[in-house]
């Protein structure tokens, strides 16, 4: 028996497949994009989580001495690690040139003894020690106190050059820790020594080292409460396994990456590069103090102009130098035209004063896809006429960051000077949204 099917239900089946087919359709696209979501999200897990971070173990400004090579022999092991820490104390005392003082005097001095490296026998103990002296009890002896710090605060960036790879705080490494380890409370300079947990190993990596951008840099040294960077760079070469270790070091600082001293030092085999990293960061210590005493190390005032509303005193007085001419010359102008008025007769007429220009602070948002996108945005705001000043309250690269513009005009204003300079604005309440 032949069917029948009307016309009107062909069409009807017809337009239920297509609705099924673009449902299927939207809940793939949604799918495959929940998992490039979740995969995305699990890059930046990968990036932040792990093993990383070594946090600084000691700030303080006590006495420490380091690298002290101990051999003793008793009738029990312990015993030959008791004598061993005596003479450890005894060695160390004598290092910070200490005046003659008791046994049990120079016991109450010792805050701590730093294990570096040991071998326990059943009679005998071999160690590498450091001796850390308390500073109040110990001073009296040594007569003076530690070194006051004198310098700004300058945040730490150690880059560790191995097999072509330059690493900050992407993963632990040896230059890292050793910094960690590194006792700066004598040192004038003041360190701003960063863990390397969490963000720092995306914040902090080796291309913010090398970047020039200003903009970058002020946003990075504000969140460290850093008036500046110093960028030691530890170059490794292993000549073959087990054997030799060369080091190359280099003193930089400022974001032009400025060079101050490269020396080298050569470890015997990889078991000794610990020593030899920890002698490079106590010589790398003394070239920033001795670049601190000759007035090289100074903050980048390029860092500091426009962030707090201060400027450089260099760049005050070449904007006052500026003032005056230009003061000189309308002066000069005003005398040339009264004279030319007294000549012909005519009145000269007293303009008034136009009364100063209030400025209101209003909130920006902005497309930052990356830092080329986010030194873009700030230059052509503050570039903007009209705009009296700009700080960044928040950043976020591949998302929205937001800035605090101070503008003389009201909100519609600032909204028709943004988009002259090109941008697409959506206005909100005592809000703005821009992108290019």
């Amino acid at each position: 028996m032949a069917m029948t099917i009307a016309p009107s239900r062909l069409l009807n089946g017809a337009f239920l497949q297509a609705s099924l087919g673009a449902a299927l359709r939207r809940i793939g696209a949604t799918l495959i994009a929940l998992v490039l979501l979740g995969g995305a999200f699990a890059i930046v897990l990968a990036q932040v989580e792990g093993d990383r971070g070594i946090a600084p173990t000691a700030s303080s400004a006590d006495y420490e001495v380091r690298g002290i090579e101990v051999d003793e022999r008793a009738d029990t092991g312990e015993e030959a690690r008791e004598q061993a820490w005596r003479r450890a104390q005894r060695l160390a005392w004598q290092q910070i040139e200490g005046p003659p003082v008791s046994d049990s005097q120079l016991s109450s001095m010792v805050s701590s003894i730093v294990i570096q490296q040991e071998r326990i026998g059943p009679k005998r103990y071999i160690a590498t020690l450091g001796v850390i002296f308390d500073r109040q009890r110990a001073g009296r002896y040594l007569g003076g106190a530690a070194t006051s710090r004198s310098s700004a605060p300058m945040l730490l960036l150690p880059v560790t050059v191995s097999g072509g790879t330059f690493t900050t705080f992407e993963v632990r490494n040896a230059w890292q820790r050793a910094w960690a380890e590194f006792n700066p409370g004598r040192s004038r300079i003041d360190y701003v020594r960063p863990s390397g947990a969490g963000g720092d190993s995306l914040l902090l990596g080796y291309g913010q080292a090398g970047r020039r951008s200003r903009a970058w840099w002020r946003t990075t040294l504000d969140q460290y409460g850093a008036a500046d960077a110093l960028v030691p760079i530890a170059r490794l070469h292993y000549q073959f396994p087990g054997g030799p270790v060369t080091g190359t070091f280099t003193a930089r600082y400022g974001p032009d990456s400025r060079v101050l001293q490269t020396f080298e030092l050569t470890a015997g085999s990889p078991a000794q590069v610990d020593d030899m990293l920890q002698q490079a960061v106590a010589r790398i210590d003394s070239i920033y103090e001795t670049a601190l005493v000759d007035g090289k190390l100074q903050p980048d005032p390029t860092l500091t102009a426009g962030a707090s509303g201060e400027i450089d005193p260099a760049l005050q007085r070449l904007i006052d130098i500026g003032r005056a001419v230009r003061a000189r010359e309308a002066a000069a102008a005003e005398a040339a035209e009264a004279s030319a008025n007294a000549q012909t007769g005519t009145a000269q007429v007293e303009t008034a004063t136009p009364a100063p220009v209030s400025s209101s602070n209003y909130t920006v948002q902005f497309e930052t896809a990356d830092g080329s996108a986010f030194d873009s945005a700030l230059t052509s705001v503050r570039g903007t006429p009209g705009v009296r000043g700009v700080a960044v309250t928040s950043t976020a690269m591949g998302g929205t960051s937001v800035m605090t513009v101070s503008f003389s005009g009201t909100l519609d204003e600032l909204a028709a000077a943004l988009r002259a300079r090109g941008f697409t604005v959506r206005q909100g309440a005592n809000a703005l949204a821009i992108s290019r």
